[in-house]
């Protein structure tokens, strides 16, 4: 089984070629097996902690596949804090590329149950979160949270017919070297405030692909490099006073599905231009 787990200043994570079982997940994100909810929340928060709701969706055949959770500074919330789940159903596990569900959740009160559609691409082991037009079902801590949430990722299934026409349509459109600066131009500004200094990296860096797969001009490929470059950080480039610098990796739940999703949709209008 090949494991890739990561544990920086905000988050630890882990993902794996197959299922994750609950002890791999516990050794990670232990908020996962809460066994209640934080000394926060009122009488009227309905605690049914996430492992109970991963259950349920096991049954219907969602498997997680990428765990991590949030770190805090404060100790009390460490097994409370928010946590996010990327599953894939049986019926999407195919090719080089598979369509996830991706479920977040605190027991903290800083998030409700949240799920979203993401793609994931096997050949850089790279989560894409896709954009705004797409599932973001919510569902606050009261009723039946486990029916509701099942019932949720079902729509979110759904979905994944209109995820793989989008990808299918940026797959057959062809950019030309403007139209992909264009692209990493708008990427930047995504991620950084060019308006008052200049982003750290320029575009070519992030155009630049890191494989011989990507070495392709059209428009997901081109997706597909900007996203990688730009959360996985790593690049070198110059701050904002001329010093050399190295950029970061978007640890952060919360930013790294604010870029992700941003990006899904600046790829999406561009598919719809050019389309």
């Amino acid at each position: 089984m090949q494991l890739s787990s990561r544990f920086g200043r905000n988050q630890h994570v882990l993902r794996s070629n197959f299922p994750l079982t609950d002890d791999q997940i516990t050794a990670v994100a232990p908020s996962i097996f809460a066994e209640e909810k934080h000394a926060s929340r009122s009488e009227r928060y309905t605690y049914i902690p996430t492992s109970d709701v991963l259950r349920g969706l096991r049954k219907e055949g969602f498997s997680p596949f990428m765990v991590c959770q949030t770190r805090t500074r404060d100790d009390a919330k460490r097994d409370h804090t928010k946590h996010m789940i990327r599953l894939r159903h049986a019926s999407q596990i195919d090719g080089k590329e598979a369509n996830e569900i991706i479920l977040l959740n605190s027991h903290d009160g800083s998030s409700s149950y949240q799920m979203l559609s993401g793609v994931f691409r096997f050949v850089c082991s790279n989560g894409m979160v896709c954009g705004d037009i797409l599932s973001d079902i919510r569902i606050r801590h009261k009723g039946n949270i486990v029916d509701n949430v099942i019932a949720g990722a079902f729509r979110v299934l759904d979905d994944f017919e209109l995820v793989n026409g989008q990808k299918d349509g940026m797959k057959s459109l062809t950019l030309n070297e403007g139209e992909q600066g264009a692209f990493a131009r708008a990427a930047l500004t995504l991620k950084y405030d060019t308006e008052l200094t200049p982003a750290p990296i320029t575009e070519n860096q992030i155009l630049r692909p890191k494989r011989m797969e990507d070495r392709s001009d059209n428009l997901w490929t081109t997706f597909n490099c900007v996203q990688e470059n730009l959360v996985r950080g790593g690049l070198r480039g110059r701050s904002a006073t001329g010093q050399v610098s190295t950029t970061r990796e978007v640890k952060g739940i919360d930013q790294n599905i604010k870029l992700n999703r941003a990006l899904w949709v600046l790829a999406e209008e561009m598919r719809k231009i050019k389309g």
